[in-house]
């Protein structure tokens, strides 16, 4: 009679062994993300992840994968990169990160990120990036896009290479949105760079009070179409590079930026900086529409860049 009870138990057990697992898809759990990443292999899927912080990471390699926190800030990826990359790599057909907290990821050569995106699209929310070399990190996919909403960026850009580690830097992707985000405390390099043929930068905040050897606010390396609008920018006293704070293809306009608009931003410098910037440096050739900014002692709107 007990043994028959004890094998009655052990479907029991088994079940809440599995529900109890951190990372679930479907209701079957994985002892790690890289085992949920492996079940939803090339299809489509959510990975849900419980509470807690985990030194491990994952590489996706195809599929359309989805991975999101159970509860919003209460999952922290630490410290342990894949490929010498990332927590997160990311190469298969899109991705989406709900609710998760990446920090304190470093590589050799100083670009450890929360997430590098090497292909696909990828849609963020909710997310925070802490104290590592950079946040978000892609290669190019003209046909991708990319969307950050309400997220955080913060104590990043540090590079130990020298070689230039940034907050958010975006490559030669089809589309980048950026929507109600923070960035501040920037340990070096720009804030939000991209390469992107069209950028919309709407309602963030780029706080630079407790910057240390920062760059541009928003560089837009290759120029862009598009609008950045209602952000607000505090300038801070320690910067490498104070003159611009949103930049215009100082690395050459290979993309299109006739009729960017600039508009309804708030711009100051902050307690003591005695800093002369301009709001929009253009290094393009093309006409730029900048409109309705409000602008705090000491920033001009904008000046003409030559390469």
């Amino acid at each position: 009679m007990r043994a028959l009870l004890l094998l009655a138990l052990i479907p029991a057990i088994g079940a809440a062994q599995e529900s109890a697992a951190p990372f679930s898809v479907g209701g079957r759990g994985f002892a790690t993300l890289q085992e949920a990443v492996g079940a939803i292999g090339d299809g489509e899927g959510t990975i849900r992840i419980a509470p807690g912080t985990y030194r491990q990471c994952a590489t996706q390699e195809k599929g359309r994968i989805a991975y999101v926190a159970d509860q919003p800030g209460t999952v922290v990826f630490t410290r342990v990169p894949c490929e010498g990359k990332a927590a997160l790599v990311l190469r298969g057909r899109g991705a989406s990160v709900d609710g998760i907290v990446f920090s304190h990821l470093e590589v050799q050569d100083g670009n450890g990120a929360g997430i590098r995106l090497e292909k696909g699209s990828l849609a963020v929310t909710r997310a925070m990036f802490l104290d590592s070399q950079s946040g978000i990190l892609s290669a190019d996919d003209a046909t991708g896009t990319i969307s950050v909403d309400h997220s955080t960026f913060s104590g990043l850009g540090k590079d130990p290479t020298g070689n230039g580690a940034h907050a958010l830097y975006i490559g030669h992707y089809g589309a980048l949105r950026v929507v109600a985000c923070r960035f501040e405390r920037g340990t070096g390099g720009h804030y939000l760079k991209a390469r992107a043929l069209r950028v919309e930068v709407l309602d963030n905040s780029f706080d630079d009070t407790a910057g240390q050897h920062t760059n541009y606010m928003i560089d837009l390396s290759n120029g862009a179409l598009g609008r950045i609008a209602g952000n607000e920018f505090v300038v801070g006293a320690n910067k490498d590079n104070h003159s611009t704070l949103i930049t215009v293809a100082p690395e050459g306009a290979t993309n299109d930026s006739t009729g960017l608009v600039v508009e309804n931003n708030r711009a100051r410098l902050a307690p003591g900086v005695d800093y002369r910037p301009v709001l929009v440096g253009n290094w393009s050739g093309e006409a730029v529409v900048i409109r309705g900014n409000q602008l705090g002692a000491g920033i001009t709107p904008t000046a003409r860049r030559w390469l």
